[in-house]
């Protein structure tokens, strides 16, 4: 048996083909090919706040966690121990390396300021009836600038929350522990299980006797220490590490004198008290390079774990990730080399090993102000007095969320508009996987279709965010980047076949509901009244007022207006500082709002035909037809040629606010220009002018022209983003494809050889045109990003519009990772090319 569980992929597939034979029927099929999908997602680095923590998606269950320092001095020991992902923290670097949600993977942390290299190879091993076992072998690497004996403490520490159990169950030994450390656990949903702390290889090194403490504490040895903490203090492990440490310290100085004292490898170290408790703490010391296991072992499994089972299933899952990407991401020319390769592998895996489960309640204000319903001139004064009046704030939940999140060191929560964009490349990957993201997002709406734009589920979350920006408030909307999934979902169900992978032994568990359209229709219908539920919210609380400034339009209803904005800040667009009409007006209507609501409605239509919803296609293509058009005759500026805000001036008249960059693109950056628009030529002018939006490195967001450009905050006032950037690089992509079509179309149907060379002639223009922009722009952005991740070792939140250097958050690996995407879009050199794509 220990044979098969070397292949963790073949032992899925065959539990998966062990339920084809015994079920007859596609839905009882894809009903087991969902309980399997859930299993292997069960465990994981669910846990992405932290350098290392595995915890399962269940609330209060079994959570584990990975800290080490560097112990040769006195000084600054506790900012040497590492716990949290932190910027600016000592490291040249970290991050997975090769990961796969349903199989692991390998992480590499490059900690500088500790002289080690720490790996963690982390794997799942299906088997039993509670989501398998998992395991993972910690190594660690002096870095070139290490002293001969560098001394490193390592600390584990497992703890149930909620109702459940775990023991250490070896002998209490006050000298410690000798060999392997275990831990017996049981709870309602994981059943019974093992944990396994093992010594390590007879290679490991231990600091040698130096003070007469050394016999009492022998370092050679395994030191545990247990601990009884409440549920909601458990998460504050490095704290409660320290406190229970100092302890340790104060009695070795009484003891020795502070003349006398040990060194500092030998007093900081945790006491030897196994004991009854639901956290345990497992300390090894070394000297050099080390390594051990950590073996979680389910009690329903076949077999426990081993290391040597391990050994098997790390190379495994290698193999596994490094076969799959090259079919389903491999970079296209000129990025099919082996540096973008493994920069790729990386940018993937970071995004993937960046998904988390959330679980904890959330602050919001249900007050309702009327103030917040932003009808009054100076509505944001009032707002902001409302606000600070948090006479309903309260808190909700608790609530549980599966996402990926956008930065482990800043962002290690869900944001939604991030989430859209983050999902974009999973879905190619896994897209069963994407659709459980989509489905935890939209179970967190009320009864009213709002969906908090920041989910801060707990306290672990709130101790990352300012207070001032911890409650949500539900007339708050955010970007609806989720219905851009759907779009690629219903695409995929279109192209049958393409999503096959047939070198993957999980490709039936990543794609089953790909494999059966009847199956993902039944998703899509289980999920539409909430969708529904949602869009109307939007067009409830983000409505725009057309009719009382007498505005020309084709309609009188589809005007948007973001609610939450403040004099500088319209945080709700996701675009932040974006300079927005001033002052601010409650007869604004935003430019990039509608063209959300444009997209929005379009993947309406789409997925109300996917489920035979006929009259709500007809509703919903009177909307899109309706947005589209007011596009144009609300936002479109004839003298600056660009799209722009709208405001009422002091003769309460309707006028634009022309600040170009990206918020003048969105009409043709969420496709809803179409191929023959007569704007397009205007929009691809302002693309590609460098004294405009162009640069070397990206679209910047703010012109250069414009006085606002690069002041203030600067945050959305020049910078090139990666996710702004991906939809230029994609409208340009499938806009090219349109535009072909659409002329090949024309030439069948109409024999007008004036008509026809006229067409031909404008169409051939923009073809050149957006073929170099496209050809130009994906090449910009990737070398950049590339560059600065072999600079710096990091993705970056954005980049420097005049330099291309990364700023902002490091570790950005949520967005920033559409990268990968653009790397394995085409290589376009000629009209054939695109033909070839069509």
């Amino acid at each position: 048996m220990s044979q098969l569980w070397r292949s963790p992929a073949l032992s899925i597939l065959l539990c998966w083909l062990h339920l084809q034979l015994a079920c007859g029927k596609d839905q009882v099929v894809l009903s087991e090919n969902t309980k399997i999908s859930n299993e292997t997602l069960l465990w994981g680095p669910y846990r992405p706040n932290l350098y290392f923590g595995v915890r399962p998606r269940i609330p209060k269950s079994l959570t584990t966690g990975l800290l080490w320092a560097k112990v040769d001095s006195f000084q600054d020991i506790q900012n040497n121990f590492r716990h949290t992902c932190e910027q600016h923290e000592g490291m040249a670097g970290y991050g997975w390396d090769e990961y796969d949600v349903r199989l692991g993977g390998r992480q590499t942390i490059h900690d500088a300021g500790n002289m080690v290299d720490i790996t963690t190879e982390f794997v799942k091993v299906p088997g039993g009836q509670h989501g398998g076992s998992w395991g993972v072998r910690v190594k660690g690497t002096p870095r070139e600038n290490a002293p001969e004996h560098l001394i490193t403490s390592v600390i584990f520490y497992a703890a149930m929350e909620g109702f459940g159990n775990l023991q250490v169950t070896n002998e209490e030994d006050e000298l410690g522990i000798q060999g392997t450390v275990k831990m017996e656990g049981s709870s309602n949903e994981l059943g019974d299980f093992t944990l396994e702390v093992t010594e390590g290889p007879t290679t490991n090194v231990h600091p040698p006797q130096m003070h007469k403490s050394y016999a009492s504490k022998p370092l050679d040895r395994t030191m545990v220490a247990s601990l009884q903490v409440e549920d909601v203090n458990i998460w504050q492990a490095k704290a409660l590490l320290f406190q229970h440490m100092k302890t340790e310290v104060d009695e070795m100085i009484a003891l020795y004198g502070e003349e006398n004292a040990p060194p500092p490898w030998q007093i900081f170290t945790i006491a030897n008290n196994i004991a009854e408790g639901n956290m345990h703490f497992v300390q090894k010391v070394f000297d050099g390079a080390f390594e051990f296991d950590i073996l979680f072992s389910s009690g329903s499994a076949p077999e426990s774990l081993t290391s040597e089972v391990l050994s098997g299933a790390i190379q495994s899952a290698t193999k596994s990730f490094l076969d799959r990407f090259s079919s389903v991401l491999a970079p296209k020319a000129p990025f099919n080399k082996p540096k973008y390769r493994a920069f790729a592998h990386t940018m993937l895996s970071n995004l993937i090993g960046g998904i988390g489960y959330f679980y904890g309640d959330a602050i919001v204000d249900r007050s309702y102000a009327p103030e917040y319903e932003e009808e009054n001139e100076g509505f944001w004064e009032e707002t902001a007095e409302a606000r600070q009046r948090q006479g309903a704030v309260k808190l909700e939940g608790p609530a549980e969320l599966y996402t990926s999140i956008p930065s482990r060191p800043f962002f290690p929560r869900g944001f939604l508009w991030d989430e859209g964009f983050h999902l974009i490349p999973v879905a190619d990957w896994d897209m069963e996987l994407t659709l459980d993201i989509v489905r935890s997002w939209f179970n967190l709406m009320d009864e009213d279709g709002w969906i908090g734009r920041e989910q801060i589920l707990g306290q672990e979350a709130r101790s990352k965010v300012p207070p001032e920006f911890q409650v949500q408030y539900p007339h708050y909307a955010n970007p609806p980047t989720l219905f851009l999934i759907f779009e690629i979902l219903i695409d995929k169900l279109h192209n049958a076949g393409s999503f096959r992978d047939s070198s993957d032994p999980l490709e039936s568990i990543r794609s089953a509901h790909l494999q059966n359209p009847e199956n993902a229709k039944d998703y899509l219908r289980n999920l539409y009244p909430l969708l529904k539920r949602h869009y109307f919210w939007f067009r409830k609380t983000q409505w725009g007022d057309i009719k009382s400034y007498d505005r020309e339009a084709f309609s009188t209803k589809e005007g948007y207006r973001w609610r939450g904005r403040s004099q500088t800040h319209v945080l709700t667009s996701g675009l932040d500082d974006y300079p927005r009409p001033q002052p601010p007006h409650p007869g604004e209507l935003h430019t990039d709002l509608i063209s959300w609501m444009g997209m929005m409605t379009r993947s309406m239509r789409h997925i109300a035909e996917t489920v035979g919803e006929t009259d709500d296609v007809k509703e919903f293509q009177s909307y899109e037809t309706a947005i589209v058009r007011n596009i144009d005759d609300l936002h479109w500026d004839n003298k600056e040629q660009t799209y722009c805000d709208a405001t009422i001036d002091d003769y309460e008249e309707s006028v634009h606010v022309c600040h170009k960059g990206y918020v003048s693109i969105f009409p043709f950056l969420t496709g809803l220009l179409p191929a023959d628009s007569p704007r397009l030529g205007a929009i691809l002018d302002l693309i590609s002018d460098p004294e405009e939006l162009w640069s070397p490195y990206g679209v910047r967001s703010l012109s250069k022209s414009n006085p606002n450009y690069m002041t203030g905050e600067d945050y959305w006032r020049s910078p090139v983003w990666l996710n702004i950037n991906y939809l230029a690089v994609k409208a340009l992509f499938v806009g090219l494809l349109s535009l072909v079509y659409h002329v090949h179309q024309i030439f069948r149907r109409v024999n007008t050889l004036s008509f026809l060379q006229d067409l031909a002639q404008a169409s051939g223009l923009h073809q050149k045109r957006a073929m170099k922009l496209y050809a130009e722009l994906r090449m910009n952005l990737i070398e950049n990003v590339f560059k600065e991740w072999e600079r710096t070792k990091f993705a970056w939140e954005q980049y420097n519009s005049e330099t291309g250097e990364g700023q902002r958050t490091q570790h950005f690996t949520g967005w920033t990772s559409l990268v990968v995407k653009m790397m394995a879009m085409p290589d376009l050199k000629n009209v054939k090319d695109i033909k070839d794509e069509l």
